[in-house]
């Protein structure tokens, strides 16, 4: 693709823009049109990770100095040593100080604040003291952010504007009883939303009139921790919806284009997973309907710089509704980037300076015809299996796809860094671009196979089955696509016999490469007969067990066995728990690569096995057929000193988290399903409800404010109630 120089006029310093149009020199009479009213030559980047170093990244391509910011759990993060500046905040949650990060502006002399997405990124106050002190703050103004943040204000805006709006109710009348009614009057399922913020925080999807009163409390509770406002709307709650989204871009010439459509239906707690641009089999004219109504949407508050205009589509009839609209760049716009050719961080500061945008809604089209299909996955430290609750710790192997023009990863984190439980868990993005959806969703696949993170858990595997589910291949997506194939997307995995082959050698050869002053590991204590031998030639004992076993009362650990022994250097008779008689396999450990190589009778496999460093006793091992976590038993003893105990009548925390809201008292006598404990991990909130009808509460374990760790008890019932075990 082409870089054109854009010409000087008056103070506009040459700067280059993507742009591949055979029309560039219409381009270029575009950017003449009007005279640039500043030139920003230094950036504040007033957020963490991914986007700050995205940010950088293009403010580094031209010549912009940028300094950034990063408080005390940021302090050895990429995104604090990615500039030559960069300032501590302080506490946890100093990137929401807006008098230290303007006073930090000030004082480096940055004459624009780029706020990347999330923190104060939509925060019309902070624009408005943006503006006061006389720094540019790279996003739409004000007013356009106070029209569009308020869901209610923004629906009245979008039906005078023509463009359509889901059912429900909006009004000022925020006492329960009435939100209620209003949710009678629309008829179940209706959705609970927060009326100001995004990214499914203070949403709950309501199914019965029983439930709902429990809903509200809940989406507030979360709506004032995330936004400061527990404000809330109800609308009718579309039952096979597809979300899809149009980014526009406005400048302040009163020009808006659309740059096409993402479809984001694959989701988890109301948050994307996927995202795809163009929209799978959308017809031609509904794609353009959408831009047109999205275009109209930002115009009518008279927007200016990066947006999104979100849609509902129902798939039933084949209508859409105004969502709402995220005022500033979204987490996928990348897939929008790869799709285009186009750097929008690059937009967003032409529009700041005063530019006109670079390319008309007809250059845009042509781009968009040129460049095929585009996917990103997101990287998450979380647990599918476990209601894809956040995980956190040190990355202790990170292994990255090839990247190219067609494959790209924007990433926050690098082998050694620490996922901080105090922020969201997305380690990267993931973004491929193919010729077509076919295509690209190969690529796709292909990437994710060679992606390897060693740590904490993480849905690279789950994604892996996403990307190869056959109805998600066929384009068949909706927002209730997960819960639609629960079956095929969680089915019951068991270690396969290869794996727990690999993870005996692989010990077995680790250990016998150490010093002989290191040590006994895990595997070797967890086995008398290990201790009972000090040839390399002697039988072994293996004992495994899922390093995502959650402990609970009536849960008991899958213990898998196997026999190993030596029969001559590198070659080994192997007997796992699916097999009568052994295997004689040939294996060899590379421990510069972490790889190990086995010859089975059937075939040849080599898979990444990697050793945790701490006391965790974690086996990573990342094989054809997947990616299993794997440690010895523990005993009894051990989780009884971690406080993690086993009892009948108890509940136990799913996470690591802080216990937001205690609802019960000892004496009380709950039902089923009833709430107990509101915990809070990484901006989520979990509601702990009771297991079975008619438990008495003996004892509240912690109370609200205490953090505890996973597995620690939080609820103890009097003996004799009979309980079920928490999922």
């Amino acid at each position: 693709m082409p870089n054109y120089r854009l010409p000087r006029a008056g103070v506009w310093r040459a700067r280059s823009v993507l742009c591949s149009s055979p029309s560039h020199a219409q381009c270029r009479a575009n950017h003449t049109k009007s005279q640039p009213t500043k030139s920003l030559d230094s950036i504040l980047i007033a957020n963490r990770g991914e986007i700050a170093i995205r940010v950088n990244r293009t403010a580094a391509q031209h010549g912009i100095r940028t300094t950034t910011l990063y408080t005390n759990p940021d302090a050895h993060s990429q995104h604090a040593h990615c500039s030559p500046f960069s300032f501590n905040l302080g506490p946890t949650t100093a990137y929401l100080d807006q008098e230290k990060i303007l006073a930090i502006a000030k004082q480096q002399g940055c004459q624009a604040i780029h706020p990347g997405y999330g923190f104060l990124s939509e925060n019309a106050e902070f624009a408005r003291r943006c503006a006061e002190e006389g720094v540019t703050f790279i996003g739409p103004p004000p007013s356009a952010m106070e029209d569009m943040g308020d869901k209610a204000r923004s629906k009245e805006i979008m039906n005078a504007a023509g463009v359509p709006c889901v059912p429900g109710y909006h009004g000022a009348d925020q006492a329960p009883e009435s939100l209620a009614k209003e949710a009678e009057q629309i008829g179940y399922p209706v959705l609970i939303k927060a009326v100001r913020g995004g990214g499914g925080k203070g949403m709950r999807i309501v199914k019965s009139a029983k439930d709902f009163q429990d809903m509200l409390e809940s989406a507030k509770s979360e709506a004032r921790n995330s936004f400061g406002n527990d404000e809330v709307l109800v609308e009718k709650y579309i039952i096979t919806p597809r979300h899809i989204e149009v980014q526009v871009f406005a400048d302040q010439h009163g020009n808006c284009v659309a740059l096409g459509e993402r479809d984001c239906s694959i989701q988890r707690r109301h948050q994307k997973i996927l995202e795809e641009s163009p929209a799978p089999f959308l017809d031609d004219s509904i794609r353009k309907d959408l831009w047109e109504k999205a275009r109209a949407a930002a115009l009518a508050v008279q927007y200016e710089g990066a947006g999104t205009v979100e849609f509902i589509f129902d798939n039933d009839t084949g209508e859409f509704y105004f969502m709402e609209m995220n005022t500033r760049l979204q987490v996928e716009h990348p897939v929008t980037e790869m799709v285009t050719g186009l750097d929008l961080v690059h937009w967003q500061i032409l529009v700041a300076e005063g530019h006109p945008l670079p390319l008309t809604q007809e250059q845009v089209e042509e781009q968009i015809a040129l460049r095929g299909h585009a996917i990103e996955a997101r990287i998450y430290a979380e647990n599918p299996d476990k209601g894809f609750i956040p995980d956190s710790g040190e990355l202790l192997h990170v292994r990255l796809p090839t990247q190219s023009a067609d494959v790209r990863i924007d990433s926050g984190f690098v082998e050694g860094d620490q996922v901080s439980s105090h922020y969201d868990p997305m380690i990267a993005k993931l973004i491929v671009r193919g010729e077509d959806r076919k295509d690209a969703l190969r690529k796709m696949a292909a990437a994710l196979q060679d992606y390897e993170v060693a740590g904490p858990v993480t849905n690279i595997d789950f994604l892996k089955r996403v990307c190869k589910s056959p109805d998600f291949v066929a384009g068949q997506v909706e927002t209730g696509y997960i819960e639609k194939h629960r079956d095929e997307l969680f089915p019951q995995t068991t270690v396969t016999p290869e794996a727990l082959a690999e993870a005996a050698i692989a010990s077995f050869l680790h250990s016998s490469t150490q010093a002989s002053g290191a040590g006994v590991s895990a595997w070797q204590t967890s086995s008398p007969s290990w201790l009972k031998t000090s040839s390399d030639f002697q039988p072994r004992t293996f004992q495994f067990q899922s390093a995502d076993f959650e402990p609970g009362p009536g849960k008991t650990p899958e213990v898998y066995s196997v026999e190993l022994q030596q029969t001559s250097p590198g070659h080994f008779a192997v007997t796992t728990p699916s097999q009568a008689a052994p295997l004689q396999v040939s294996s060899s450990l590379n421990t510069s690569t972490n790889t190990i190589t086995t010859y089975f009778p059937h075939t040849r496999q080599t898979s990444r096995v990697v050793f945790s460093s701490s006391d965790s006793g974690v086996i990573h091992l990342f094989t054809p057929q997947g990616s299993f976590r794997l440690v010895a038993p523990q005993p009894a003893w051990l989780s009884k000193a971690l406080g993690v105990v086993e009892k009948p009548n108890s509940l136990f925390s799913p996470m690591p988290a802080k216990i937001l809201r205690v609802l019960v008292k000892p004496g009380d006598t709950v039902h089923k399903d009833q709430p107990l404990l509101v915990i809070e991990s990484m901006k989520m909130e979990t509601v702990i409800r009771s297991p079975a009808e008619g438990s008495v509460v003996k004892r509240i374990v912690h109370g609200e404010g205490e953090v505890v760790r996973s597995g620690v008890e939080l609820v103890e019932f009097e003996e004799g109630e009979a309980t079920e075990p928490n999922a």
